[in-house]
Parts: C-alpha cells; sequence; structure tokens
C-alpha cells in the first residue's frame, strides 16, 4: 500500500444511505480520517459532516475550534460545533469525564441511523487493552474498543482501528496535511499517555509487534465476549422479573460465581448505568450470603445504588430523599409537582378539590396514622414495612396532614380512615407518581 493512501474500506450498512459523521478534533488521526472520507465519492453523497467538541478545558480551544472550521470549509464538510459541559468531580477523574462528555456530545448529533466516524487506531487499542488489564478488568473490558457498536440514535464506526499509527503519520506527511498538537499528550500524568510514551516504545524494544499483538489479543476478548453473549442471555432471564431494573435473588444464587458477575454486568449495563466495578461484584455476592438487613445490604458507586430488597436486586441511579423542610400547601384542585420530581393528583370523573387545603411534607419520624376499619392510631413506620414499601421509596413519600396536623396519607400507599371515607364519597382516587428512576 501506498504512502498516499490509508486502508480505510468503508462499511455499508443495510441502510445502504446512512449519512457519516466524522469526530474532528483537529489532531493528526482524525484529519487523516477526515481527509479520507471527504475524498470518497460515496460518503460525500451519503451527506458526510463533522462535529468537534469544545471541552474549554485547554487555553488553546478557542483557536482548535477556528482550525475546525477552516479545514472544514476547505474541504466543503458541514462542521458542527458543540461546547460541552464537563464536571471533574463525578469520582472519575477529569480526563474520563471529558470523554463522557464528548461521547455523548456525539450521541447528540447523530439521527436515527447516522454513522460516527472516530480516528482510533491500532495502537489507541493496544493502550487501551493494556489499561484495562492493568485495571483488573474482565473479558469484556479486554476486548477494548470495538470497530463498529450502537451509540445513541445510530452507530459508531472505527475505520482505522487496524492502521498503526506511524502509518497514519506518514499519510499526513505525504500529504502535507496541517493538525493540532495537543502538548498536553506528551505529559506522563495521565495513565494512557504513560504508557504511550514510557511502556509501550520500551515494549517494541524488547518485541517488535507488540502493539500489533496486544490488539489482537483485544480482538480475541472480543470474541470471546460474543460467544458467551448468548448464555449470559439466557442465564439472566431466568433472574428476569416484571421490572427490568429488578432481579430475582434466588435465581441469581443458583448461577455459578463467575457465570453471576458476568450477568450482573451485563444486567447494569441493559440497565444504561455506569459499568459495574469489580468491587461491586464482590458486594452484591455478600449481599446475596446474607447477613445484612434490607436497606443496609447496598452498594452505591457513580451516583448509582444496587441495593437488596426482601428477594430481590434492585439498581437504579441513587435518589435524594424528599427535603425535610419541605411544608406546601394543596387544595387538590391541581395535580401538585414537588421538588423531587414526583406528583400528587386527586383523580375523579369531574373538578375536585379539598374541603379545606392540606399540608404536604416531608416524613419525620414518629407518624401516626388511623386506617380504615381500625379504631387506634397505628406506627406509620411499621404500617409501611408490613406493606413492603422499599426503603428508598420511603424516604421519597409525600405526607398529607389537616392544618391541625392529622395524618391523612402518606403519598397513595397509605390513605387514613378520614380521608378514605372523602374518596369514596366522591368517587376519586389520590395518585402519588414518585420521581422518576433517572
Amino acid at each position: 500500500m501506498s504512502a498516499s493512501t490509508v486502508d480505510l474500506p468503508l462499511w455499508i450498512p443495510p441502510s445502504a444511505a446512512a449519512p457519516v459523521v466524522v469526530g474532528f478534533s483537529g489532531g493528526l488521526d482524525s484529519t487523516v480520517l477526515l481527509h479520507r472520507l471527504a475524498g470518497d465519492p460515496d460518503a460525500r453523497a451519503r451527506g458526510l459532516r463533522a462535529v468537534h467538541v469544545h471541552h474549554g478545558l485547554h487555553a488553546a480551544a478557542d483557536d482548535w475550534a477556528a482550525h475546525a472550521q477552516h479545514v472544514c470549509a476547505a474541504l466543503d464538510v458541514p462542521l458542527e460545533i458543540h461546547r460541552a459541559h464537563v464536571q471533574p468531580d463525578e469520582g472519575c477523574g477529569l480526563e474520563a469525564a471529558a470523554r463522557s462528555a464528548r461521547y455523548a456530545a456525539f450521541a447528540a448529533q447523530l439521527q436515527p441511523g447516522d454513522i460516527l466516524a472516530l480516528a482510533h487506531h491500532l495502537d489507541d487499542q493496544a493502550e487501551t487493552f493494556l489499561l484495562r488489564a492493568l485495571r483488573a478488568s474482565g473479558v469484556e473490558g479486554l476486548a477494548a474498543m470495538r470497530p463498529w457498536r450502537a451509540h445513541g440514535a445510530g452507530w459508531l464506526w472505527r475505520p482505522l482501528l487496524a492502521t498503526p499509527r506511524a502509518h497514519v503519520l506518514q499519510v499526513a506527511r505525504t500529504r502535507g496535511l496541517a493538525w493540532i498538537e495537543d502538548t498536553s499528550n506528551a505529559a506522563l500524568d495521565p495513565d494512557r499517555n504513560f504508557l504511550r510514551h514510557a511502556v509501550l516504545p520500551r515494549l517494541r524494544e524488547r518485541w517488535p509487534h507488540a502493539t500489533g499483538s496486544l490488539a489482537r489479543s483485544a480482538g480475541l476478548a472480543a470474541q470471546a465476549c460474543d460467544l458467551l453473549a448468548d448464555d449470559d442471555a439466557a442465564a439472566m432471564a431466568t433472574a428476569r422479573t416484571d421490572v427490568p431494573a429488578v432481579l430475582r435473588l434466588d435465581a441469581l444464587r443458583g448461577l455459578p460465581s463467575a457465570r453471576r458477575a458476568r450477568v450482573l454486568r451485563h444486567w447494569i449495563a441493559t440497565l444504561g448505568l455506569p459499568p459495574l466495578p469489580a468491587e461491586g461484584v464482590m458486594q452484591i455476592e455478600r449481599m446475596l450470603a446474607g447477613g445484612a438487613r434490607d436497606g443496609d445490604a447496598c452498594f452505591d458507586y457513580a451516583g448509582t445504588r444496587v441495593q437488596r430488597w426482601r428477594d430481590l436486586l434492585h439498581a437504579a441511579p441513587l435518589q435524594v430523599p424528599l427535603c425535610a423542610e419541605l411544608d406546601l400547601e394543596w387544595d387538590g384542585a391541581a395535580p401538585l409537582a414537588l421538588p423531587d420530581g414526583g406528583r400528587l393528583q386527586l383523580e375523579a370523573g369531574g373538578p375536585t378539590r379539598f374541603d379545606v387545603p392540606l399540608r404536604v411534607h416531608a416524613r419525620r419520624g414518629g407518624e401516626r396514622i388511623r386506617l380504615p376499619g381500625r379504631d387506634h392510631h397505628h406506627s406509620l413506620k411499621q404500617i409501611l414495612q408490613m406493606l413492603d414499601v422499599p426503603r428508598w421509596e420511603r424516604a421519597q413519600l409525600p405526607l398529607l396532614s389537616t392544618p391541625g396536623g392529622e395524618l391523612l396519607a402518606a403519598g397513595d400507599r397509605v390513605v387514613a380512615a378520614a380521608l378514605d371515607a372523602w374518596l369514596q364519597a366522591r368517587n376519586a382516587r389520590l395518585h402519588w407518581t414518585p420521581p422518576a428512576r433517572r
């Protein structure tokens, strides 16, 4: 292959007309990829365009965006510049937070069926494999980057994944291309840069084909993942409930530990939650073994909670409890939006409102309520336990009380005798919509 071309066969999707969107940073790799696609008649016919993500983390970020505009204008390729908001306090570090923001920005630009083309090459694959191995990743992690996978409403394509960086650089120089050099890439602090500049060169001194061998190992791991996927799905099906975010503990206990770990990771992935770390698998193993009380048996990570409740395992984003200072007035005439995203509503055949406005407030402990058909008041806490209302839901329950302080309801889970009689007389119903488990 001559130095003036890149081995970059265009994959033709079944739709045969999917537009290609190039993730264009302005660096060496994406510059070569953009020029290659811009010179391909089929890519042009599909509706080639580019997107540049402006992180705002580097002093030269505005200059990089201007460079991207200049290159795309010269190639007559439409460019969208997306300014991403990076939150480095998510517990994953600045580099990972920037990557997450970048991929979210790419996903936001994709229309159904669009193909996002990224310029990761063979050396990137080898680095990713080593990073994952050093973090004790399982076979999914060792599979590193796939050349093709779903992303957002479309697809992610890495056409240079089998191309060494040296060849990409040779093509850029031969064609006289101009690209951005990010000086931060030379620093040894980020793990990937340390591998790139200090580790892989030493490995290649002893094993010249180290980069290709590591990338091939990633490919073999990907094949192993694909072979295991069907069995994982079948095993997870035995533990499923009607609610995707809930699995049966008895079915999980019946699986071999290695299969159970794979099922748990697959389950979390299907829910769109952050990848379950190795510590999470260990904590869930302890939950399955028992010993901890329901509500105490949980594992929190990256804004997510996995929690045992009775004979079930739940997973969802962490929810903030209803504000303890909440104290609102509600007459029931219109739905009441709560600060946490929940909602209270009176459902009836016609206009209905309470005889006097009620107080809507959070639980503070020690509440008592008289249920229909009972002569005495009972502890709300005990009633919620008897009804198997999970602890995380109890923390979100809005309480309804009279202006004088008599408890009338806890969401729609518990309704007092007085309010129940009032509702029945009007053929009405109190409905509480919990906040979405985002």
